[in-house]
């Protein structure tokens, strides 16, 4: 079960860093304000997914 926590916090980051990246191109915006804010809610998002996996085992 805790061996897929590292996955699952990677695939959170690295696809909302590529939908931030998406918006910023979409939006042609050049100080990439969308990637920085996704990323950082891609890493909140990760933590919290975490924390209730590791609140689920039961030792």
């Amino acid at each position: 079960m805790l061996s897929g926590i590292a996955f699952e916090m990677g695939a959170i980051i690295f696809l909302s860093a590529k939908g931030g990246i998406w918006l910023d191109e979409h939006y042609h915006n050049e100080k990439k304000i969308f990637t920085a804010i996704t990323t950082i809610i891609g890493v909140a998002v990760a933590i919290w997914v975490v924390l209730r996996q590791i609140k689920r085992i039961k030792y």
